[in-house]
């Protein structure tokens, strides 16, 4: 007959938080690694913002929702270090959510010097990448959300980020505005924009945005990626 020893509880308990700790280490140093790119040292989990355009869609998305001069960004996603490679995840008005490499964004369009600038958690928020990154790939293959009234089926690119981030509510939704600042009155462009979709403009109903996004207090400015240098 084979006996069986049981380890005092005291004993346990110290195993147990041992492997805790550990577990709580290595996810931590998965969320920290870091990969060169361009001028920077790109980390796991890091947001990259690009550079508002002053016409179109990007320049209407700008116009009703820059807070500070500094910052005009009309496009967000979250950078993933896979075995080395970059990769971005975003909610991409040309595929959709997507997970790709990071080059297929930078580098498109033929070079064009957009301003690319790099935000990251602080530190009491890294424990939220791995999860967040879980999170996103969950969110991958749902059609983009040409509306941006949230739903379930389609997202937009700040949308895809605050929902990757929801489970450690590092992000909030706030009323969306589409009203024009210099004018006072509802931008043009978002007039026609969804009179042609047979809607009202739904301001007021809740959304995100880049600039929003980049002015949490949970993030800070890392800079921008220097295309010039290659």
């Amino acid at each position: 007959m084979k006996i069986i020893q049981v380890l005092p509880v005291k004993v346990l308990s110290k195993i147990l938080i041992c492997l805790f700790l550990l577990c709580i280490s290595v996810s931590t140093v998965l969320s920290q690694q870091t990969v060169p790119y361009l001028n920077l040292e790109l980390q796991n989990g890091d947001l990259i913002f690009v550079g508002a355009e002053k016409e179109n869609l990007s320049g209407a998305i700008n116009r009703v929702t820059q807070k500070t001069e500094l910052v005009s960004f009309d496009h967000v996603g979250m950078i993933e270090i896979h075995q080395d490679s970059l990769f971005i995840i975003h909610a991409s008005t040309r595929k959709g959510s997507v997970r790709e490499p990071l080059d297929s964004l930078v580098f498109r369009n033929n070079l064009t010097p957009e301003k690319f600038a790099i935000y990251r958690l602080k530190k009491d928020y890294q424990h939220s990448i791995n999860q967040a990154i879980k999170e996103s790939k969950s969110l991958l293959g749902r059609p983009y959300n040409w509306s941006y009234v949230l739903n379930d089926s389609s997202l937009y690119c700040s949308d895809f980020v605050e929902r990757a981030f929801r489970h450690a509510a590092i992000f909030q939704l706030e009323p969306m505005t589409f009203i024009n600042p210099e004018t006072g009155k509802t931008d043009a462009f978002w007039v026609e924009f969804y009179s042609k979709q047979g809607m009202e403009v739904p301001e007021g109903k809740l959304g995100c945005n880049p600039n929003g996004l980049a002015a949490s207090g949970k993030l800070e400015f890392i800079g921008y990626l220097n295309l010039l240098n290659q």
